[in-house]
């Protein structure tokens, strides 16, 4: 999860102040927060997501890991998800959904979402961007669906002074929603909290913005007088930090297969790829480079296939189905955690 892919450069400063607050595999720590979670209450997993660049366009990075997560909790724990982003995004995260398998529907007008049979649904809410409607569509979410657990996957966090930026001191005014409402009233109700990200201004990485502010610049000043730095004030019960945030919810997806011991909870290479296609085919961009192509922060998808591959494949391996040198299937582990 933490090797330096895009060559950005600051994953490792961002890995070791993770690991300063929250030793040990957070990736493992995570799914367990969610299989533990999901035991506790009945409600849906709500998951924020959804990341503006030029224009309000959103990247790839975020909803296609949204996606995934929401199919994986659904497989391996049989619980719906709700993916809230903001209400211009409502046609690419439809058309993302779809492209990660899943079947994406309106929330119901009561909040009350039970099974649907035959189909592997997740739901999209919508916030609208200014603060007073955003704010109590907020509310409201939590009071009608009384959710589990709340998952963040490259969302803007704000900084201290209450304000939103790009990584690189970009001011992000008027484009993006405030989510880190959603995420304190939840926490007044008690509820746990996973933030994913990869640069440091995401939503919940208050664990560590004081780390980063000492070791980063743009952390502790975007360059524009006043502003204050890019650093997320916002923290979440579990950070999860990745070079690309997609790439941590792949991890993510892989511990709770592996914890489950359900390999169809991972997806397959070629489901991402299609994924990463159809949010760019409905207006999603590459983080990177801002290009309309199937790519996740200069990544393109076809690498993208092969990380995915094969990790699966070492998964795969980890559960046990390999094929000795007889020809013959099974578990041949020596030691077993």
């Amino acid at each position: 999860m933490v090797l330096d892919y895009t060559g950005v450069g600051s994953i490792g400063l961002i890995y070791e102040a993770q690991q300063k607050h929250q030793p040990g595999p957070m990736c493992m720590k995570a799914a367990e927060t969610v299989v533990e979670q999901l035991a506790a209450r009945t409600g849906p997993v709500l998951i924020a997501t959804g990341f503006p660049e030029g224009g309000g366009v959103p990247e790839t990075d975020g909803p296609v890991g949204a996606a995934f997560i929401a199919r994986a909790i659904f497989l391996g724990l049989s619980r719906e998800s709700v993916i809230v982003v903001d209400e211009d995004w409502k046609g690419m995260m439809y058309a993302t959904c779809r492209g990660a398998g899943l079947a994406p529907l309106p929330l119901p007008a009561d909040g009350k979402i039970v099974p649907t049979p035959y189909l592997r649904p997740v739901y999209v809410a919508t916030v609208p961007k200014d603060k007073a409607g955003s704010d109590a569509v907020c509310d409201d979410l939590l009071t009608r669906l009384e959710p589990s657990l709340l998952i963040s996957i490259e969302r803007p966090g704000c900084n201290d002074q209450g304000l939103y930026h790009g990584l690189g001191g970009r001011p992000l005014d008027g484009l993006v929603a405030d989510l880190d409402y959603l995420f304190a009233q939840a926490r007044r109700k008690g509820l746990v909290s996973i933030g994913i990200g990869d640069g440091g201004n995401e939503l919940g990485m208050g664990v560590i913005a004081e780390d980063l502010k000492a070791v980063i610049a743009k952390a502790r000043d975007c360059g524009i007088a006043g502003r204050g730095g890019v650093a997320a004030s916002t923290a979440t019960d579990i950070l999860l930090v990745a070079n690309v945030s997609n790439w941590g919810a792949t991890g993510l997806v892989a511990a709770l297969s592996c914890l489950l011991e359900n390999q169809a909870v991972f997806h397959d290479a070629e489901l991402e790829v299609r994924c990463i296609e159809a949010c760019v085919a409905h207006g999603g961009v590459d983080g990177m480079f801002m290009g309309s192509e199937p790519a996740t922060d200069g990544i393109a998808a076809e690498e993208w296939r092969g990380l995915v591959h094969t990790l699966r494949m070492s998964l795969r391996r980890h559960l046990g189905m390999t094929i000795n040198w007889q020809g013959q299937s099974g578990d041949w582990r020596q030691i077993r955690a």
